[in-house]
């Protein structure tokens, strides 16, 4: 199991109202709150986001760099996986592989795919 994971941000404020609403909806709890930062617990484990200094700001994130390229949750039924993207075109968050949805990953993965703020992609997966 994951300790926990930690998030550098550009925008912390934008990022929290992000993923604060998408983390709550998955059942994640919110953990602790401080001026440079903000985390959400599931179990023993959590997500922490934190401001990225200004001076690292200017590198930016690409998920095609070395790095993380996405984090995938658990979503509880394939009703709620629509549930997410109705909310998420409610938002105005744009839905990835929208013309393949929902099986982007292929016939036997149900999931949503977008991105976080500072274009993190993001999916949630229904169970089979």
């Amino acid at each position: 199991m994951i300790h926990h994971i930690e998030l550098y941000v550009s925008d912390l404020k934008e990022s929290i109202v992000f993923w604060g609403w998408l983390l709550e909806e998955l059942e994640y709890k919110p953990f602790q709150n401080w001026d440079e930062g903000r985390s959400w617990k599931w179990g023993e484990s959590y997500i922490v986001l934190v401001q990225a200094e200004e001076a690292y700001l200017d590198a930016g994130y690409h998920r095609k760099r070395v790095g993380l390229n996405h984090l995938a949750f658990n979503g509880k039924s394939r009703v709620h996986v629509d549930h997410l993207k109705n909310q998420l075109e409610k938002k105005g968050i744009e839905i990835l592989y929208k013309d393949k949805y929902p099986y982007a990953g292929g016939k036997s993965h149900y999931a949503i795919y977008f991105e976080d703020p500072d274009r993190i992609k993001v999916e949630v997966v229904a169970p089979n």
